[in-house]
C-alpha cells in the first residue's frame, strides 16, 4: 500500500509531464502550420463566396459602367488583365488573383512580400497582379473595387507596388468596407511618396478603371479557381501547398530557383509599377 502511495504521485507527475510534452508539440506544429492553416480556413470560405459573388457582383461600385480604361503598361494575355511587376523577361512567372478585402491575401502578402520583392530585384521572378472584388459581392459593400480601382491608379503614376503594399498593410477588417471610401484611399496614397497627386485623386474620384477591374473579376470568376488568394508559379497553383509542401518564404524561393535552372535572369527594364 505505502509502495502504491509512493508511485501514485510519480505516476501523475510522469502523466502531466507527457501531456505537457504533447501540449508543446502540437503548438510547435500549430505555429509551423499557421499561415497555411488559416489560409485554408479561409479558402473553404471563399469557395462559397465565389459562388455567392458570381450572381452578386453586379451592383458592387460605381454605378456608371463607362469604357474599360487599362492602367498604364497593363497586359491581357488570354483574357485575364493583368498588372505586371518586376523584370519583363523573368524566367518565372507569379500569377496572384486577389482581393483588397480579402484577410488571407493581406496575410499571403504580409508574410512573403519581402521574399517576392527580393525574387524580382534579383531578375528570378515576374508577378502578374489580377485584381478580383469577392468580397464586395459576398458581404456587400464596394471596398474591393474602390481599392482596385485606386491601385490600378497608382499603377497609372509607376506607384502600384508602393501602394499595393500599403493597401495590405493597413487592411481593415473584411466585415468593415473602409475601403469602400475614397478618402480613405487617398489618405492611404500619403503614405508613398510622390503619390497624393491631383491625377491621382481624379482617378479615384472618377473611377476610371473600374470597368477594367470588373473586367478582371469577370475573368477570375470564369476561371474557375477556388478563392483569393490563388497563386500560380508558372501555371502551377503553389497556394497553399505545392505538392505535399506548404507555401514559406523558403519553399518559394527553393520552386523558384527549380523552375529557374539552367535559365538567366531577366534583365529587361522593370514593368511600370
Amino acid at each position: 500500500m505505502s509502495e502504491n502511495k509512493r508511485n501514485g504521485p510519480q505516476s501523475a507527475r510522469e502523466r502531466l509531464k507527457e501531456q505537457r510534452e504533447r501540449d508543446k508539440a502540437r503548438e510547435k506544429q500549430r505555429r509551423v502550420l499557421i499561415v497555411s492553416a488559416a489560409v485554408v480556413g479561409v479558402l473553404g470560405l471563399a469557395a462559397v463566396v465565389g459562388v455567392i459573388a458570381a450572381g452578386g457582383d453586379d451592383n458592387s461600385g460605381s454605378d456608371k459602367a463607362g469604357p474599360v480604361v487599362a492602367p498604364t503598361g497593363a497586359t491581357d494575355e488570354d483574357g485575364k488583365p493583368a498588372i505586371p511587376t518586376g523584370k519583363a523577361d523573368a524566367p518565372s512567372t507569379l500569377a496572384v488573383w486577389e482581393d483588397f478585402r480579402c484577410p488571407a491575401c493581406a496575410q499571403f502578402e504580409n508574410v512573403m512580400r519581402d521574399t517576392i520583392h527580393e525574387l524580382q530585384a534579383s531578375g528570378a521572378l515576374r508577378v502578374d497582379y489580377h485584381l478580383a472584388t469577392l468580397i464586395d459581392g459576398n458581404m456587400g459593400g464596394s471596398g474591393s473595387l474602390r481599392a482596385a480601382n485606386a491601385a490600378a491608379c497608382a499603377q497609372d503614376a509607376g506607384k502600384f507596388t508602393a501602394y499595393h503594399d500599403t493597401l495590405y498593410i493597413n487592411q481593415p477588417p473584411e466585415t468593415d468596407d473602409a475601403y469602400g471610401k475614397n478618402d480613405k484611399l487617398i489618405e492611404l496614397a500619403a503614405k508613398v511618396p510622390g503619390l497624393d497627386t491631383p491625377a491621382f485623386r481624379s482617378c479615384v474620384n472618377d473611377g476610371t478603371h473600374d470597368s477594367w477591374v470588373k473586367k478582371s473579376n469577370e475573368a477570375f470568376q470564369n476561371g474557375g479557381f477556388r478563392g483569393t488568394p490563388t497563386v500560380l508559379l508558372n501555371g502551377e497553383s503553389i497556394f497553399p501547398t505545392k505538392g505535399n509542401e506548404q507555401i514559406s518564404p523558403e519553399n518559394l524561393k527553393k520552386w523558384v530557383a527549380e523552375a529557374n535552372k539552367g535559365k538567366k535572369p531577366g534583365t529587361a527594364s522593370p514593368s511600370a509599377g
